[in-house]
Formats: structure tokens, C-alpha cells, sequence
């Protein structure tokens, strides 16, 4: 009988070159990976206190069902360097409004923040009007608009946004 004799593999330096490689690839590949994906998710909302806004929330959400309660929807349309925005009854008709205010936020840079005061649309008689609009042409990208129209209620009635603008046009 023959016993065979196995010499132990033995462990080279090229064995630990592979193995460090072999580790920092995976570490790299998971942290580009990782940061790719919450670059791609991250909304850009920041609040300046967070506990503030926590202890807003409830009473933020109550106006938000009060408001839905209308039945209103808000039009808004950007093209051609213009902003218009209207107001829209439960029953399709269009609601009066006395002014209205826009702040275009952009989700990741608070410097390219813009505040638009519209105006009564041309041909409106004033405290009737149901068009609003401005000469304003936010650059393109994704923008957060917040909209603020008085229409004779305790408080404006609120409208934000999500928006995409291409080629100075609302998408």
C-alpha cells in the first residue's frame, strides 16, 4: 500500500495580493454603488430644524385635508417664458382669485431659489380674475414650486409641485 503524501498547499504572496484586490474591490464596488443610489434618490428637502418641523406636521396635514376637501385643482402651465396658473372648482368651474405668489426651489441648491408675484392675466377685471400670470423662465431641471393663490379663503390656498422644465417648458 502506497500512502500518498501531499505536500500542504502553501500560502504565496500572490495568494495575498488576490486577497487584498479581492477586498478592496468589494469595498469600492459597494460604496459607488451606495452613493449612486442615494444621489439618484435624494429629494434635496432640507429643513433648517427638524424638530420644529416635526411639531408642525400635524397641523400642516389637517389644512392639507381642509384644502382637499374643495375639490379644487390647480393649472399651471410654463412655456415660452411665461407662468400661468388658474384655479379650477370641484364642478369644473374656474375659481376667482385675488393674487397669487410662486417660490421655485430647486431641491439640491437654495442659492437658485426664485419668489414670482403673477399678475391678474390680461383682459381680467380686478377681484374677479381667474387667470394669473408672469414673465418668468425657470432654467431647466427639476424644480419644487410652491404655490400660494388667494382665493377668499382664511388662508391662501396651497399648491406644491414637483415639476421637470426642458427647454424652458413645463414637462
Amino acid at each position: 500500500m502506497s500512502a500518498e503524501t501531499r505536500k500542504p498547499r502553501e500560502f504565496t504572496g500572490r495568494h495575498m495580493l488576490i486577497s487584498i484586490v479581492a477586498f478592496f474591490a468589494v469595498v469600492i464596488g459597494v460604496n459607488v454603488t451606495m452613493a449612486t443610489l442615494a444621489g439618484r434618490s435624494w429629494t434635496g428637502l432640507v429643513v433648517e430644524n427638524t424638530y420644529v418641523a416635526s411639531q408642525q406636521f400635524n397641523e400642516e396635514a389637517r389644512k392639507g385635508r381642509a384644502q382637499a376637501a374643495l375639490g379644487w385643482t390647480g393649472k399651471l402651465t410654463i412655456a415660452s417664458g411665461e407662468v400661468h396658473y388658474s384655479l379650477i372648482d370641484s364642478h369644473g368651474k374656474p375659481v376667482p382669485l385675488h393674487g397669487v405668489r410662486m417660490l421655485f426651489r430647486h431641491p439640491a441648491y437654495e442659492a437658485e431659489d426664485e419668489a414670482v408675484t403673477l399678475a391678474a392675466a390680461s383682459g381680467a377685471s380686478p377681484g374677479n380674475t381667474q387667470e394669473f400670470a408672469a414673465r418668468h423662465a425657470p432654467k431647466d431641471g427639476v424644480w419644487i414650486v410652491e404655490i400660494d393663490a388667494s382665493a377668499g379663503l382664511m388662508s391662501a390656498f396651497r399648491d406644491v409641485r414637483r415639476i421637470m422644465i426642458v427647454k424652458g417648458a413645463l414637462q
